[in-house]
């Protein structure tokens, strides 16, 4: 029995998971993880914050790259998400960030917003700021929309 149990443990941790969601412009588990909260998101626009948290601080103490990464990334998600059809499936395909200045403390913050679409790519930038309006990162994206463009893995209690 204990061995089963383990099996089912080790299936539950690694995939695949079928989620359910309040609604689609809302935070996924791992965005929840890092305490990501929508600000607004609307007309191909998204404002997010995520606070620096103690678990957030790499080896020097600021808070690490792959954190802030993960806020701008999620932001642009969330302004694309306000110009597709509800539960139309799409990924990140490129990215780049310039880190401008560390952040030490506070809450930070993402302004996204698309700048281009072509067929199925969509194109998004988004500048990082920290709780005294410093710009802090830079981040461009590209995302393309699935061939089977709807979403079967999650599903969406707002579209009931």
């Amino acid at each position: 029995m204990s061995d089963q149990k383990e099996v089912a443990t080790q299936e539950s941790l690694t995939g695949p998971h079928r989620l359910t969601m309040d609604k689609w412009i809302t935070c996924a588990p791992f965005e929840e993880l890092l305490q990501i909260k929508i600000i607004s998101a609307a007309e191909g626009k998204a404002h997010l914050q995520m606070p620096f948290l103690f678990d957030f601080a790499q080896g020097a103490g600021l808070m690490h790259g792959g954190a802030l990464v993960s806020l701008g990334d999620t932001a642009l998600v969330m302004a694309i998400k306000t110009i597709l059809e509800p539960a139309t499936h799409f990924a990140t395909i490129e990215l780049t960030s310039r880190f401008l200045q560390p952040v030490v403390q506070g809450a930070v913050t993402a302004h996204a917003r698309i700048i281009s679409v072509d067929g199925r790519e969509v194109c998004g930038e988004a500048l990082l700021i920290d709780y005294q309006g410093t710009e802090v990162m830079k981040l461009k994206a590209t995302y393309k929309i699935a061939r089977d463009a709807r979403i079967r893995t999650v599903h969406f209690a707002d579209l009931d």
